[in-house]
């Protein structure tokens, strides 16, 4: 089993809930790292068995902390349209609540279609650029094969101001593993924090909320395999203790895959 499966693993404890556990593959700074938080939050509702549909928006607000360890993952269906459903989690270690979310699956169907976003321009193939290192950084980072453009997480923290925090890369999963929609979740918490980017000093962090939006479809990801994804991230404004960041994730072939926006909060 791949790494990233075992991590997300849930158990049904019976109606409308699963048990799971924290993986030290994906350990950050202080706890999991956030985007296998989101995936396991997405995975009890694609594992559910009133599912319907696929993922078009996931949101997670993180409450508190993810301790090391056991956790349980309560998943409710709120309502089920002709075409939407509607979903409520909560994540629960010890009876409080550390995680919860809301997921949105849609029945797709056949429409004109277009995007007006770019997809980032000017990228070498991955195999052109060197795989980032991931010295002195999170054990999550080596779950991830990243190779970057511009906008590199800082070498060292020197405390020099950055003109802008956009950063464009190649990524996909180590070892590589083909993209879903779980997988994808989790790639759109792997751009590092904007503001170790721009201001390239460190600062305590945590991810407040993280909005998700699949714009592919299952045939889509299956097409897109195992290969590097481009990536491309920025920020919007650092202020009074907390920042946005923007990301999107393209195909190798040019299609917007899914984008994603958070709130993290910061300390001085």
């Amino acid at each position: 089993m791949h790494t990233f499966d075992q991590a997300i693993r849930l158990q049904a404890l019976g109606e409308h809930r699963f048990a799971g556990a924290t993986s030290a593959a994906y350990a950050n700074m202080v706890g999991p790292f956030g985007g296998i938080t989101s995936a396991a939050l997405l995975n009890a509702t694609l594992q559910h068995p009133e599912r319907q549909g696929d993922p078009i928006a996931l949101t997670v607000n993180f409450a508190g902390p993810v301790a090391d360890g056991d956790y349980e993952i309560e998943a409710r269906p709120l309502r089920t349209n002709r075409s939407t459903q509607h979903w409520l989690l909560q994540m629960l270690q010890q009876g409080s609540v550390v995680a919860s979310a809301t997921v949105v699956l849609a029945l797709r169907r056949e429409t004109w279609s277009l995007h007006e976003a770019e997809a980032p321009r000017d990228m070498p193939p991955a195999g052109n650029l060197a795989r980032a290192t991931n010295h002195r950084l999170p054990e999550w980072t080596r779950r991830y094969d990243m190779r970057f453009v511009d906008g590199a997480p800082p070498e060292s923290f020197d405390g020099q101001l950055q003109p802008h925090s956009a950063s464009r890369l190649w990524v996909r999963d180590e070892p590589p593993r083909a993209l879903d929609f779980a997988a994808l979740a989790s790639l759109c918490d792997s751009f590092f924090p904007r503001i170790f980017v721009r201001r390239r000093r460190f600062a305590p962090i945590g991810t407040v909320s993280l909005s998700t939006f699949f714009h592919a479809d299952e045939a889509l990801l299956r097409e897109q395999g195992e290969r590097h994804l481009a990536g491309c991230a920025r920020a919007l404004n650092f202020r009074n203790g907390y920042f946005d960041q923007s990301a999107e994730v393209w195909s190798d072939s040019g299609q917007l895959l899914a984008s994603t926006h958070q709130m993290v909060y910061f300390r001085e």
